[in-house]
């Protein structure tokens, strides 16, 4: 009897700890709008990391969850604390340099309008959505993001099914 109920118990612990692991670890978001694009689309479903930047600072091109007025938007980061950014006839800068932006398309229809010389803080980051054309991000509303404002780093698209991959 003993032996059982010790069973129960640690069947009860495990599964505790199991939930609770889940929930500090992974949150869900659907997103909504076409601002990641191509990369995510609209109404996909992705799973990120809340414990990804306990130890870590985010890095150029992460795709990050952000909460923002009540609300989360999904962005990739392009700027890190204390840098320069701008954007000349569709080319990234980062201070005065160059830089390769992979994950968008060369489609007229993701670009976006120039962006002065903008320093970012310390302690933000700024972000743009992957369809620069439709995406409300560090240019407008968003500005700049502290750290303590993002949940998490995106790893995978969920749903639909057809559509599961890694994204980080």
């Amino acid at each position: 009897m003993k032996r059982k109920r010790r069973l129960n118990m640690l069947a009860v612990g495990i599964s505790v700890i199991t939930i609770l692991t889940y929930y500090y670890t992974f949150t869900f978001s659907q997103v909504i709008g076409q601002s990641m694009s191509p990369t995510i689309k609209h109404e996909q479903w992705i799973v990120s990391n809340r414990i990804s930047y306990w130890f870590n600072q985010p890095k150029r091109g992460d795709i990050v969850v952000i909460k923002h007025k009540d609300q989360k938007y999904v962005k990739r980061i392009i700027g890190l604390p204390n840098e320069t950014i701008e954007i000349i006839d569709q080319q990234l800068y980062i201070d005065d340099v160059p830089y390769t932006q992979r994950f968008i398309t060369n489609s007229s229809s993701f670009w976006t309008h120039d962006i002065p010389k903008t320093k970012v803080p310390s302690h933000s980051y700024y972000v743009l959505g992957d369809n620069r054309i439709m995406s409300n991000d560090s240019r407008y509303e968003l500005g700049f993001i502290n750290k303590a404002d993002i949940i998490g780093r995106a790893e995978f698209i969920i749903y639909p099914l057809s559509d599961w991959k890694v994204i980080h």
